[in-house]
């Protein structure tokens, strides 16, 4: 449910053009943050001393969520929609496995790299779908390149503020609480950045209404729900789930902004369909009884 709301954000912005990139991010994510820690007050002052029993991983989360917004919308400015969110949440389960086995010496289950690579090629079919037509839209193939660089930098900070939200809830902390405590962290640095940059946000009443809904809906309910999620799922888990973001954008940029795809990229959309079904049956219980048998 979350990743079906954050699938609507790319739509939404291409609603409000004149609004900066950077801006929507920061308000987004900001008042989201304050949101979140508004809701979460009672639990988030009592896991305060769960949240600074590991300081740098609690930083380094609130860092992740202050970057991502400000990337993620700039890439889906410059290589379009669905491009944009494709790159960056489709690399996201990538960056998430790798910090899980480096940082927190979890391996990468069977289940999960099969699923990836269906997820993966179903992403890029996707991306290779989009109508030539559309993508003249992209200033140069200049912005193209600095869209996907931007769109990985996304992923992998996507990936980091979830691992770091894992971390806390793991050590004890409410899943309110450890998500409210990045958002809210990081919106003490996003805010402020809108005197710079949010000239545009309430210009009209469109202009008002999708940062309202950007704030309220994606980002408090959306991140609200994740956390949620994050209690019993692995964060490179919880970021594969999530590949239906793209799908979803992909599917709202068709039907309301009026890109066009090839056959190729509905191809695509089935395998990510695929990636998502396989995350959801008992494939490794077959696996796991092989395993205990020859261990035995």
């Amino acid at each position: 449910m979350a990743s079906f709301l954050w699938g609507t954000t790319g739509t939404a912005a291409q609603f409000a053009p004149e609004i900066s990139p950077l801006a929507i991010g920061a308000f987004a994510m900001g008042i989201g943050g304050v949101l979140l820690c508004v809701s979460a007050r009672k639990s988030l002052f009592k896991d305060m001393r769960i949240l600074f029993l590991k300081p740098l991983t609690f930083l380094f989360g609130s860092a992740c969520v202050a970057i991502y917004p400000l990337v993620f919308y700039s890439s889906m400015r410059l290589s379009g929609v669905a491009i944009g969110t494709v790159v960056s949440i489709a690399s996201a389960p990538l960056f998430a496995a790798l910090l899980e086995y480096v940082l927190s010496k979890k391996p990468v289950p069977l289940k999960w790299f099969i699923s990836f690579v269906f997820g993966a090629m179903g992403i890029g079919l996707l991306a290779m779908g989009k109508s030539q037509s559309m993508l003249t839209l992209a200033a140069s193939q200049h912005d193209q390149v600095l869209g996907v660089i931007l769109g990985l930098t996304a992923g992998l900070t996507y990936a980091g503020y979830s691992w770091a939200a894992k971390q806390h809830i793991d050590a004890g902390a409410n899943s309110q609480s450890a998500m409210a405590g990045l958002f809210g962290c990081a919106a003490l640095v996003l805010l402020p950045s809108l005197w710079f940059t949010g000239q545009n946000l309430f210009a009209n009443t469109v202009h008002t209404s999708v940062s309202l809904y950007m704030a309220v809906v994606p980002m408090f309910l959306g991140y609200l729900l994740f956390g949620y999620g994050l209690r019993t799922t692995e964060a490179s888990k919880a970021t594969l789930i999530t590949l239906i973001e793209p799908l979803v954008a992909a599917l709202f940029a068709i039907f309301l902004i009026g890109e066009v795809f090839k056959p190729v990229g509905w191809v695509g959309m089935t395998l990510v369909c695929f990636c998502l079904l396989i995350q959801s049956i008992k494939l490794p219980s077959v696996f796991e009884g092989t395993r205990h048998k020859a261990t035995t």
